[in-house]
């Protein structure tokens, strides 16, 4: 019939496909869950890519037959792989539909190769009209019976995804790449995905995020509150499977974003855990020796996979007629009605706050882990009492006047960033001819300038990008956690520069500045007023021992910054135990500065 025939049905034959799977990783455990089977054809064919092998079939009437053969030499290889986590094999809803599905074949194969039904998730990708959901409907009761999980690929590209969702309820809806690609810079596809997770919180489905290859997309994820990924950020499509996701990747979900971050450790109650295959009646029993008991952990091999709460189990099963006859023998598993929330040791704790936010559940209790490992509990209740007492610590210590943190949460902060060995840069903010503008226009006029100064640093610096502290009068802080720490300087200078002519009178501007009294009580002029920083670099900070270190080499950077007519910044390289004479002598080598106010 044609060449491209040809090479299929050889390939069909010869059953001559090979899967490459590609990693679905946990967010809230920081580990691989399961893995996509993706089929490959023979590397020196025409119909090596799936695009062409699938297309080709599909041509010629034979997509069933490629799919069941998928099915099998992805069963079989995921079974000599001795792979432990979830297997996610893509089906038409289709080929579904088929007797051969309906009679039991992939099941066959499974117990052919020694592989569980429930490791296997069938995930539905749709290339055609989907139209018989009745039938769709039965189809997927079929298969949950024999033990699958049931996902639905690429929503939102489909023709029917929406609906999909609807009738069948799958255990996992996956966003089609489209939507997560560029989502940090597009507040429609963020709409559009946070959505989706509030729907999927309130089914109990889990969402994963397709196509992620960016550490900016990732973050995005994240702090929506999805459960799960896939794309090229954390692994490729590979013919063995990659065993464990770089740690690495995940750290930009504990860095600490504000002042005095606690850490979700904090809050962490160690509770015994019972396995998961535990006895209802013995489940019964420590509740019943132990009044002070009301949440139980469900732990196996040190992972966490439920919590059992105290009131509602004895409710549910005192609720049944037969009661503890009927459930006692039963693992204490089939009480777990979804998988629990979990959050690393070292995670901050607005950021459990914030994700348990966007999830939109109710969930009393949550996990606490560290490495994935089961290292406690925290309680909705605790997480808000340590909120509550951070917000009046901040708040005692907070500038009336900016209301932005002062020197006790801010010298806190530093001496948390460099106990935990986090790179960050500093900059100490001064404003130059502040004493004579004020003199002249007046103390409320002075307090206006402060506010400017506050805005203008608060919008360059997100709470993810550093911290901002304002410790008295006209002298402000900045913590910078960010990389581009130095352009975001240049970019506040610039836009303050901009600003302060707004607050003098039009002869003043004229003139480009005021006359007023110096300290001596002699009459001088004054240029507008500008911005003087003193910067110390990340690999300085990093030498220092505490907030004490690195305020004095920030105090000396902007003596030398307070020496550039105009607003401008002077960068301390040098570390705290070189002498001042040294310091001084390459700080002159060291000067960038910006164009005065005219």
């Amino acid at each position: 019939m044609s060449i491209l025939y040809d090479e299929l049905t050889k390939i069909l034959h010869g059953k001559q496909l090979t899967p490459h799977f590609q990693p679905i990783v946990s967010l809230y455990k920081k580990k691989i869950m399961g893995y996509e089977a993706l089929i490959r054809g023979p590397s020196d064919s025409p119909l090596h890519s799936p695009f062409n092998l699938f297309d080709t079939a599909e041509r010629f009437d034979l997509s069933t037959k490629l799919e069941y053969i998928c099915r099998e030499v992805t069963i079989k290889r995921y079974a000599s792989l001795d792979v432990k986590e979830k297997l996610f094999i893509n089906v038409s809803p289709s080929v579904l539909l088929q007797p051969d599905f309906k009679k039991g074949e992939t099941l066959k194969l499974l117990d052919q190769f020694g592989v569980d039904p429930r490791s296997v998730v069938i995930e539905l990708t749709e290339h055609q009209p989907t139209d018989d959901f009745q039938l769709m409907r039965e189809a997927i009761i079929h298969y949950r019976k024999m033990g699958f999980e049931i996902a639905i690929d690429d929503l939102g590209a489909g023709y029917s995804g929406l609906r999909l969702w609807s009738e069948l309820q799958p255990e996992y809806v996956k966003i089609d790449m489209h939507f997560i690609q560029g989502i940090h810079n597009d507040p429609i596809k963020l709409n559009f995905v946070r959505s989706i997770q509030n729907i999927a919180s309130s089914l109990n489905c889990n969402v994963i995020a397709e196509g992620i290859e960016t550490e900016d997309e990732f973050k995005v994820v994240e702090q929506l509150g999805i459960t799960h990924a896939q794309g090229y950020y954390f692994a490729r499509p590979t013919a063995i499977p990659l065993e464990k996701v770089n740690k690495s990747l995940f750290v930009v979900s504990t860095q600490p974003s504000q002042f005095n971050a606690t850490k979700a450790a904090h809050i962490a109650k160690f509770i015994t855990p019972v396995s998961s295959e535990t006895a209802i009646s013995e489940v019964m029993n420590l509740f019943h020796h132990d009044s002070d008991l009301t949440i139980l952990p469900l732990v196996d091999n040190n992972v966490a996979s439920g919590i059992i709460f105290r009131d509602h189990f004895l409710f549910k099963l005192f609720s049944s007629r037969y009661g503890i006859e009927l459930y006692g023998k039963k693992p204490i598993k089939t009480f777990v009605d979804k998988t629990p929330l979990s959050f690393d040791q070292n995670t901050a704790i607005e950021l459990v706050s914030k994700q348990l936010t966007s999830t939109m559940r109710n969930d009393q209790a949550f996990i606490i882990t560290n490495d994935g490992e089961y290292t406690g509990i925290g309680t909705i209740l605790k997480l808000l009492e340590e909120i509550t007492r951070q917000q009046i610590h901040n708040a005692k210590h907070a500038n009336p006047l900016t209301l932005l943190p002062g020197s006790v949460p801010i010298n806190d902060q530093i001496d948390q960033l460099l106990a935990t060995k986090v790179p960050f840069s500093f900059g100490y903010f001064d404003l130059d001819h502040f004493k004579p503008f004020n003199d002249v226009y007046g103390y409320s006029a002075g307090d206006d300038i402060i506010k400017a100064v506050a805005n203008t640093l608060a919008q360059h610096i997100p709470a993810e990008s550093g911290l901002v502290g304002h410790i008295g009068g006209d002298d402000f802080i900045v913590i910078f956690t960010g990389n581009d720490w130095l352009k975001c300087c240049e970019n506040i200078l610039n836009d303050f520069k901009k600003a302060v002519p707004h607050y003098y009178k039009d002869d003043d501007i004229k003139t480009g500045g005021i006359h007023a009294e110096n300290r001596a009580g002699e009459k001088c002029f004054f240029p507008l007023i500008s911005l003087s920083v003193g910067l110390v670099d990340s690999v300085s900070t990093s030498q220092c021992q505490s907030h004490v270190d690195i305020a004095d080499l920030a105090s000396e950077a902007k003596k030398q910054a307070k020496k550039i007519e105009g607003n401008s910044f002077f960068i301390n390289h040098r570390m705290a135990t070189k002498s001042q004479e040294n310091l001084q002598s390459f700080a002159h080598k060291s000067v960038v500065k910006l164009h005065a106010v005219n």
